[in-house]
């Protein structure tokens, strides 16, 4: 059987990795002046990779064993957590209406359209969709830190 150390340090290099991913994915969409249907999937390769390379770890390993190490630290790292996901889904309700309306005005195509005139909800959507990926971003960053933390201290800590 593998150790859980080897397994807890894969885990913690899977989600390191995914780092680089959401952020040149959302790169993508901050360098684009305007977002065609080619920018919008090559960010979201990066994005869908990137979540990949967190959720499966998280699934896979972290989820089962939370309820085994109920300490202050695993709280608030699973706090954390928990509170990055529900901004991502805060985020989804906007893109998919952003994605709806661009889709029915054929914005993605012409891409001279202006979106804010698509529908008088852009604006509020846009905003949705800024809230949850800079929150997002901000509780993962702090839920990776935690997490790198925690490998350290169980894991890494005893071997030096």
């Amino acid at each position: 059987m593998v150790d859980e150390s080897v397994i807890a340090a894969l885990a913690g290099m899977s989600v390191t990795t995914s780092l680089p991913f959401l952020l040149y994915g959302a790169w993508i969409m901050i360098d684009a002046e305007t977002v065609s249907w080619n920018v919008l999937m090559r960010h979201l390769r990066y994005i869908v990779a990137g979540l990949v390379l967190t959720t499966v770890p998280i699934v896979g390993w972290m989820i089962p064993r939370v309820l085994d190490q109920l300490t202050g630290m695993a709280i608030l790292h699973a706090f954390f957590g928990v509170q990055a996901y529900a901004l991502l889904a805060f985020a989804l309700t906007g893109i998919v209406r952003i994605f709806q309306a661009k889709r029915n005005a054929d914005a993605y195509e012409d891409l001279d359209v202006d979106i804010d005139e698509i529908h008088e909800d852009m604006g509020h959507w846009r905003k949705r969709l800024r809230a949850g990926v800079a929150g997002f971003m901000l509780l993962w960053l702090c839920a990776w830190v935690t997490g790198l933390y925690r490998l350290y201290t169980l894991h890494l800590a005893s071997m030096i």
